[in-house]
């Protein structure tokens, strides 16, 4: 992990990075088959010229804003830039209709919001219908929009234009920004779905998801040499930790594919080294290997078969660096050659150092698969309201049946009416209790989720 001194907020670590290694690869985008790239430097710059832009259109400091579209480099640039001001963006996600939206237009009096394209801008001109108060619709792709004239609506060139003329007027308007920021200041909002009634909106602070953040990096030895896909909904705070909080962090390299369905090619291109995916992901992309074993010929499924028991019985065994026979350790070494290589190339996986599944819980057949075959796939369990990381499986203590400890500086306690409580204080623990819940962490990790959600949910309930 990059040593990134004392920067306390987002803003703060993207100038960190732009001074130190301002040359090295910030962000990629696939556009028309061309991967884009953007250094530090660069994305610096931009972001300062949306964040002057921003100010120049009337955004104030405390406020927030919408942003909703698919993984940009441009939507990211507005993330930070809007940090750089002291607003507060909240990404929503780009796949829910304009009634799905109206209520947390009005709940957060969200004044300005940023789309990726005309579907999004359609939606947002539906949504201000009936929450009057959304100003400002600023739009990344002009496809579509060359006629739309409605009042408020501007294209992310022209804020950026509006940003680059006050900076000429104004040199320092943005930096004077920035150091108004402080570590406990709030970074983002990010809305629940909610099992019941309307969605909740979670209010995280830089401290929260820096704490997070570092914590899981810190673990997983993580650097800025890391390739990282973002493919998941920018409104997930799972996406949020691993390619805009870490990515900050860490300073490594984050990869937009250019659509959905180009992720599994641009994968491959990329060949990401920290990689996350929910469970019906990795068991799409194991449907999709299954279907063409069944079309290749009988001595290839033979020889897949053949080999894939031995990665079951000792891939796993092997990744934890356990004891494994020589006679094994042979037969799995000609397996990887002719069966576990080819096949982690096509998954896009060749590259991969850890791999996290969250989210819900994955079969123990899903989970071995992935790691029978060398890939070092952990499970984790968080939630919005805890920034994610709250236990993870460490390397050498996987088992497809727990989702591991809790992380350093994250303190669990079972309650006697068997609810999981969490803090991300550290305090004093007495040893029994210690035991209990790692008892439950190995035996019962189902019930962690559904009791530590609800606790979660009748806080917020108690709270608002």
């Amino acid at each position: 992990m990059s040593e990134t001194g004392t920067a306390d907020t987002f803003p703060r670590l993207l100038q960190w990075h732009a001074s130190q290694r301002p040359d090295a690869i910030a962000i990629r985008e696939k556009d028309l088959g061309i991967w884009q790239s953007w250094t530090w430097a660069e994305a610096l710059r931009e972001v300062q010229h949306i964040a002057a832009g921003l100010h120049q259109a009337g955004f104030q400091r405390g406020e927030h804003l919408a942003i909703i579209g698919e993984n940009r480099p441009r939507l990211y640039f507005t993330m930070v830039a809007t940090q750089c001001l002291g607003g507060i963006p909240v990404p929503l996600y780009q796949d829910a209709v304009a009634a799905e939206m109206e209520f947390v237009f009005a709940n957060a009096e969200i004044r300005f919001a940023v789309a990726e394209d005309q579907e999004q801008v359609d939606k947002l001109l539906e949504v201000r219908e009936t929450v009057p108060q959304l100003k400002r619709i600023i739009y990344e792709d002009p496809r579509g929009l060359r006629k739309y004239d409605q009042a408020g609506l501007a294209s992310y060139e022209q804020i950026r234009a509006l940003g680059e003329q006050l900076l000429k007027e104004r040199p320092s308007v943005v930096d004077d920004e920035i150091a108004k920021g402080r570590a406990d200041d709030v970074a983002a909002m990010f809305y629940t779905s909610g099992t019941t009634g309307h969605p909740k909106g979670v209010v995280l602070g830089y401290a929260n998801l820096l704490a997070a953040g570092r914590a899981g990096a810190t673990m997983e030895h993580l650097t800025e040499r890391e390739e990282v896909l973002a493919y998941l909904p920018m409104a997930w705070i799972g996406q949020n930790i691993f390619s805009y909080t870490q990515w900050l962090v860490c300073g490594f390299t984050v990869n937009c594919p250019e659509s959905a369905a180009t992720v599994m090619a641009d994968m491959r291109e990329i060949g990401p080294t920290y990689y996350f995916a929910p469970p019906r992901v990795l068991e799409a992309l194991l449907t999709q290997v299954m279907i063409r074993m069944e079309d290749a010929s009988a001595l290839k499924r033979s020889m897949f078969h053949r080999f894939m028991d031995v990665a079951r019985r000792v891939g796993g065994r092997l990744l934890d660096k356990q004891p494994v026979g020589v006679g094994d350790r042979l037969i799995y070494a000609l397996g990887s050659w002719l069966v576990y290589a080819p096949l982690r190339n096509a998954l896009g996986m060749s590259r991969i150092r850890v791999a996290y599944t969250a989210g819900e819980a994955i079969g123990p057949d899903l989970f071995t698969f992935y790691r029978s075959l060398g890939i070092n796939l952990k499970q984790l369990y968080g939630s919005t309201e805890t920034s994610v990381f709250v236990c993870v499986q460490p390397n050498g203590g996987v088992k497809p049946d727990t989702v591991g400890p809790p992380v350093t500086g994250v303190e669990i306690r079972l309650t006697d009416a068997g609810e999981i409580l969490m803090t991300g204080t550290v305090a004093a623990v007495r040893a029994a209790d210690n035991e209990r819940i790692q008892d439950l962490l190995n035996r019962r990790p189902r019930e962690i989720h559904v009791d530590a959600d609800a606790y979660l949910k009748r806080l917020t309930e108690e709270e608002a």
